[in-house]
This record gives structure tokens, sequence and C-alpha cells, in this order.
């Protein structure tokens, strides 16, 4: 078998009838729309039960690779959250109780920090309100919040709803409860950068929780939001600049210091592994510290299966067995995972069951994203990334499955905007018709699916209003070959789990793991 199967992942890419804020339908995408109709195309489900989530839920990239690459539906993300405080998991683990405890003996503050929306992608802002409320019960009497305000996986302008609710939620307790939001900034300023992209980010981050230093200071959450949009009412939650809340005297009124608790209660790792580095590491070489708080740090879960940072967490993670990646190996089938920094991860640590550990004969290859907004270069690196493909396709030694991961459709469609979204596909499109005649000339097969919708969904039809987040629609998958006869198997409802067995069947593999759902295809 020397033909090679290429898996392209075009990330936030969903299937949608209407063409109003649908980028990816009034794109022109002259390969894309040719190979929709022209070759065999199972639409996926991506979303909700599917990939592990709650019914309903909207997919997100993380539990989308997951999924390809464990041919499983294991229950993940907010669902195995949700499920962990309902059943009291959380508030019996011991990570939980050490908390409690030394706050009992320090009498320090208890700081939150986290993406703060109900968006459930990240996190889960009840999931925040239930924390406080145990902790009062068991004799907490200060917390801090420090805000990572979303603006992607919510409505690109809806944070004063999510400080609203929370300082009513305070306002119910009684009045020995100090519970105050200390600081905030948007999710692609300050705190939350992933995959090493931008560690001033997080510098700021640490300035503005451990230092209490922004470059701007406000009396309250709710007034900082006010004077941003003045100064800009167009600027989504994402972008929002840092800023710290100070009292009357202007002083900061909530620095992290000795002998408090912090809980990042993000449940994804890629925007929580960072921070957690910047406050549990000794030897921590991306910026300057200063002194260390000695603060008790916990995370939702774990963020690094492969170092187990951090530390102490509330939730155990999920574990992911009879991986895709491992059993080509196992099968010597040389493996190459393409991206560029912004789904690096997604495409190798995700898609590898939560490891960055290589499997045999398995490679990866990462492509520096711009720092700048995407919005402001909508084409991203894809063409730098189809380099790649190609580059590998050509050599007569070329790995015999390929995966790589275009993330314009989602990066660029969580801004919203029609036209720049639109061009993040047209740059897909070209390098997908790249790709194509290189698996031509090698007698190959090039699926090209997504892990979840986000561009066909720009607008929300009954508001009219910009729509930045994923969608529960279902996404494409075309077999392009024009040397094997494909046909479908017959999968009823098939789904993201089908991924995996459908490229073990491509590779002329049978002997796949009873764990895994069945193939979308067969090769007639």
């Amino acid at each position: 078998m020397s033909y090679p199967v290429v898996l392209a992942i075009m990330d936030g890419v969903g299937l949608s009838p209407n063409v109003q804020g649908n980028a990816v339908a009034q794109a022109h995408l002259e390969f894309l729309s040719r190979v929709s109709r022209e070759y065999l195309n199972i639409p996926l489900n991506a979303s909700g039960e599917a990939v592990g989530l709650p019914a309903d839920v909207m997919g997100n990239s993380e539990v989308g690779h997951n999924t390809i690459g464990c041919g499983q539906i294991v229950k993940q993300g907010v669902a195995r959250v949700n499920e962990a405080f309902e059943t009291g998991e959380v508030f019996d683990s011991p990570v939980w109780k050490e908390i409690i405890a030394r706050l009992m003996e320090t009498h320090g503050t208890l700081h939150f920090s986290g993406i703060f929306s109900d968006g459930g992608v990240h996190s889960d802002i009840s999931h925040l309100e239930q924390m406080i409320k145990k902790a009062y019960e068991e004799g907490v009497r200060k917390v801090r919040v420090h805000c990572v305000f979303d603006g992607r996986d919510v409505a690109p302008q809806s944070e004063p709803k999510y400080i609203q609710r929370l300082e009513k939620f305070f306002a119910q307790f009684p009045s020995d409860a100090d519970f105050k939001i200390a600081s905030g900034g948007g999710r692609m300023v300050t705190v939350a950068d992933r995959y090493e992209n931008d560690w001033g980010m997080v510098e700021k981050g640490w300035r503005m929780m451990v230092e209490g230093k922004a470059a701007l200071t406000f009396k309250s959450a709710e007034e900082a939001i006010r004077f941003l949009r003045s100064e800009d009412f167009s600027v989504s939650d994402q972008y929002l600049p840092a800023f710290v809340i100070v009292d009357e005297k202007g002083e900061p009124v909530g620095k992290v210091k000795d002998g408090d608790a912090f809980v990042y209660f993000d449940f994804r790792a890629d925007r929580a592994i960072e921070i957690a580095q910047a406050f549990t590491y000794e030897d921590f070489p991306y910026f300057n510290r200063g002194k260390r708080p000695d603060v008790y740090f916990a995370g939702m879960t774990e963020y690094n299966s492969d170092t187990h940072v951090p530390e102490h967490r509330l939730i155990e993670p999920v574990k992911f067995s009879s991986t895709l990646h491992d059993y080509l190996s196992e099968h010597n089938i040389s493996q190459l995972a393409i991206s560029e920094t912004v789904k690096f991860g997604h495409i190798t640590y995700y898609f590898n069951g939560n490891s960055y550990e290589k499997a045999p004969g398995e490679e990866f290859v990462e492509i520096k994203s711009y720092t700048e907004p995407f919005n402001t270069r909508p084409w991203m690196k894809a063409a730098e990334v189809g380099d790649e493909v190609v580059k590998a396709l050509e050599d007569e030694n070329s790995p015999q499955f390929i995966r790589v991961n275009f993330p314009g459709g989602d990066m660029v469609g969580h801004f919203g905007e029609m036209e720049a979204t639109m061009v993040a596909m047209e740059a897909i499109d070209i390098q997908m018709k790249r790709i194509a005649e290189e698996v031509d000339k090698r007698g190959g097969v090039l699926i090209i699916t997504a892990d979840h919708g986000n561009a066909e969904e720009l607008i929300d039809l009954k508001t009219g209003e910009p729509r930045s987040a994923h969608t529960t629609n279902k996404v494409p998958c075309i077999f392009y070959t024009n040397t094997l006869h494909v046909e479908p198997s017959g999968v009823e409802n098939p789904g993201l789990a089908n991924l995996a067995a459908t490229v073990a069947t491509l590779l002329k593999l049978s002997d796949v793991p009873e764990k895994w759902q069945p193939s979308l295809v067969k090769i007639g």
C-alpha cells in the first residue's frame, strides 16, 4: 500500500442551508463547491452527544479533535464537569478540601479566574457560582474574581450580562461576605494565551492579578465596560484591555498574596496551561514574575497529561485509549500532523488523546501564527500550511497518513465578520485544490471535513446581530479520490467518531479496536 491518505480539517466550517450570514456559502470556493457536489459527501454530527457533550451543546475544537482521534464517543468537556458537580465529586476531592483547610489556617483570599461566560466551551460561570457558594458554606469570607472576558463562545459584546449576573449573585450573601470582581480583560489580550503564541498576554495577566497593575483602573467592572465601550463602541469582549478594580483610596481590591488560594475554573486546557505554569513552575523562563506569592493553585482539571500540570486539580482528566495515532503506529503507518500555532495543539495534543508524545513513525510540523488580530490577516498561514502538505506529498517517501488543520474558518469566524471570514475560506479553498492535485499524482485519498461549525452562521437570524460562537450544525465529510472506488457503508447518524475507522479502511486496515465507531465507507 503506497498511496497516501490526507485528513484535512477545516476548523469551524459547518453546513447551513441559510445563505444570509453564511461566509461558507457566500465565499468564492471554486474547488470546495465543486467537490462537495461531485464526490461522496457525508454530513457528520459534530456537537452534543455525538462528541460526548450534553444534547444540543455546540461542538468545539478540543472535543472535536479528541473524538476524531480516539474513534469513540467519550463523555468530556462541560458534560464531564457538570456530572462532577452534580455528584459532588468536585467538593469531595482532596484538592477542594486542601483549599478550604489552607484558607481557614491563613485567613487568605480565594481567587478565581477563567473564561467568564456560560459558553460551555472553556468554562461555565455556573461552576464558578457553585464553588463560591460552597466556599462560603465552609467558612471562606473573602473571594476575588479575575475575569477573562469571552466574546467568542458567546455574543461579542455580552460581558455586561455576566458581570451583572455575578454582582447579583454576590448580593445574595450575608454582609460578612467580602466578594468582589478584582480585575478583567479580554481573552485575546490578557491571561489566556495558548500554544505559547504570545507570553506577553500571560505576563499582562500576572501583573493584573498578582501585582494589581494595569494601564487602566476603575471602581467597578461595569464602569470599566461602559468606559471602554464609549472609547470604541465596536470592540469585542475578547479584545477588551486589561484593567484593575481599585478602592476609594486607589488601591487594588484583589492582589494575589501569600497564603491565598487560586482556582482556575477553565476545564479546557489550551487557554489555561500557561497561566497555570506561571503560578506553579519553580523554573520559569518566559517573563520575570518578581516575587512569586505562596499560593495554593488548582485547576478545574489537568491541563497537560504529559507533564501533569497543574499538580492540584478538582476533577481528574478523561482517559483516552486505543487512539488512531497509536493504532497506525502499531501497523507501521508513518504519520505527519501539520497546522499553524493556534491549532497546532488540536491536531497533535488533542487528536492524540491529550498527549504531545509522538508515536513511532509520527512527526509534527508547526507554522508560527500571526500575533495580530486574525480579522486583519484573514488568510492566516493557510498558504504556508498548504506548502508543508504539498512538500510532504511530493516526497516519494511521504507519510502514509497526513492530518492537517486549517484554522481560518474558526479563528476568523470568531470575529463575526462576513468579509474577513469569506477571505479565510477562499484562502483555504486555494490550498485544498493544491493538496488535491498532489493527492491525484499519488493515487491517494483526501478527506475534507471539520471539527465543528462557526463560519457558516455569522449572523443571529432572529436578532440580526453578529454571531461569533460555534454552532450545532453538521459538518461536511468529502471523500476526494480519483483512484479508489469509495462507497458509503450505511452508518446511521454518522459523526466525528466514525473518522478513525474510516481512515483505517482507506489504508486497507481491518482489525480496528472494538471501541471504535464503524467506518463511514467501504472500498469497492
